[in-house]
């Protein structure tokens, strides 16, 4: 449903986000490290995140990847996907035909339009605070 990319991008957010209100800042070894993706693949996946205002960065001694807590309820899970995947998961055929519509709609249309308005919803409503939640009382996890 998601690329790599979108998962690594969700993965990496919550992992920073995890760490608003102690030193704040994340190295980019540690994030690759902490979701198990290579560090290239990462900074590219975290570039894709600063640009779209959905993590910070600052350069030098010190520097790292942020986000601020004052964004926790703000981003949403739909931002990261925006961010990474664009709206395709949000238009997507279920068996991906390019021309399904409402006039000439594919064989699981009529039923997986109501998974996509779920998934849309829960995209929509779910909180870069709400995922991190889990992960810091160790009930969920970023690597298998």
């Amino acid at each position: 449903m998601f690329s790599k990319s979108c998962e690594y991008a969700v993965r990496a957010t919550i992992f920073i986000a995890t760490h608003c209100g102690s030193d704040g800042k994340v190295g980019l070894k540690e994030i690759a490290n902490e979701i198990d993706s290579p560090v290239a693949f990462t900074a590219k996946i975290l570039q894709v995140l600063v640009k779209n205002n959905i993590v910070k960065s600052s350069k030098g001694v010190g520097g790292g990847f942020m986000v601020l807590k004052d964004d926790l309820k703000r981003i949403k899970l739909s931002d990261i996907v925006m961010a990474i995947d664009g709206d395709s998961v949000f238009l997507r055929c279920g068996l991906g035909l390019s021309n399904c519509s409402e006039e000439h709609p594919c064989p699981v249309h009529e039923k997986f339009k109501f998974v996509k308005r779920d998934l849309i919803f829960m995209l929509e409503t779910t909180s870069l605070e709400e995922l991190t939640l889990g992960f810091k009382k160790g009930e969920t996890f970023l690597k298998y």
